[in-house]
């Protein structure tokens, strides 16, 4: 019995206990969930949609468990405001947040590795005042918590990697859609260079397979792609608003290929013009094949 199975057993069995008859009702809303890879949720407040997100999974407690330590990463890395879709929506972060401490989490951390001035893009990301009052512990990243790990990848080796992320409990990978230069579109599996340490930009010769190699050695609890704002155009750091465009969409699954394919078409692509998508789905890492996956559609 795997975990998952000894965790459904427990639950339903308290539940027989004490709410008689609705146990049969509660297994099939469980097992629905387990049967679905993405849940894609629209509507009209990034709050109720990222929580709707979670919910099509199964719901937080398919993911956290009480003492929990965990780490939310979204991407911090501009000092643009919210609207500019260059970081992750706020409310977003701050929702996940807060249903982590409803599970029983003990401390739920929130960092990245910012790009430009870690004070400026904290704050005018609205990240740092949003997650901090949802009990959030939000911190600037600190170069003496990076640590040499063997990743034995095609391109990378080993790469010094931030140790609260890599030592947490559980990891919650919280990217926003937006374009990029070099690797097309930044979604789930770039956003995981915000716990690198050196020069990340040593990766960009070979972009696709270091990405694969680090997202193989992390592999997030929870994927929740951000696409309430997109950014279309001149990304990653953005800057005019013409290039941004409102989905009011979150899209949550527990597979990085898989969210990253999907993330492809809310820009007019498929997963297969992402060379990390590519990469990651012929090594094992998921599923890029969106028409082999349950997808569960919700409108809040």
């Amino acid at each position: 019995m795997d975990r998952r199975d000894f965790l459904k057993t427990t639950i339903v069995t308290g539940i027989t206990f004490a709410i008689p008859g609705n146990a049969s009702l509660f297994i099939k809303a469980l097992e629905a969930a387990e049967k679905t890879d993405l849940v894609v949720a629209h509507g009209l407040t990034p709050a109720g949609i990222t929580k709707a997100a979670i919910d099509g999974l199964g719901g937080i407690r398919a993911f956290i468990s009480k003492g929990d330590i965990v780490v939310v990463k979204p991407n911090i890395g501009w000092d643009r405001l919210p609207e500019y879709a260059a970081t992750t929506n706020p409310e977003v972060v701050s929702t996940v947040v807060a249903l982590c401490y409803e599970a029983g989490a003990k401390q739920v951390k929130v960092f990245d590795h910012s790009v430009v001035d870690p004070r400026r893009c904290y704050k005018q990301s609205g990240i740092s005042e949003a997650a901090t009052a949802a009990g959030g512990i939000v911190s600037y990243v600190d170069d003496r918590k990076f640590r040499d790990v063997t990743l034995s990848g095609v391109a990378l080796k080993s790469w010094p990697l931030y140790t609260e992320a890599i030592e947490a409990d559980k990891f919650i990978n919280i990217p926003i859609a937006k374009t990029h230069g070099l690797s097309t579109l930044t979604l789930g599996m770039k956003n995981l260079m915000g716990i690198m340490g050196s020069s990340r930009g040593r990766i960009h010769q070979r972009i696709d397979d270091s990405l694969v190699d680090l997202a193989m050695a992390v592999k997030p609890t929870l994927i929740i792609l951000d696409a309430v704002r997109i950014l279309t155009a001149n990304g990653p750091q953005g800057g005019d608003l013409a290039d941004v465009r409102q989905l009011n969409t979150v899209i949550a699954g527990r597979d990085q290929v898989a969210v990253d394919a999907f993330g492809a078409t809310l820009f007019g692509l498929k997963g297969a013009a992402l060379g990390y998508v590519v990469a990651g789905h012929k090594a094992g890492l998921g599923t890029m094949d969106l028409s082999k996956l349950r997808i569960k559609k919700i409108n809040v």
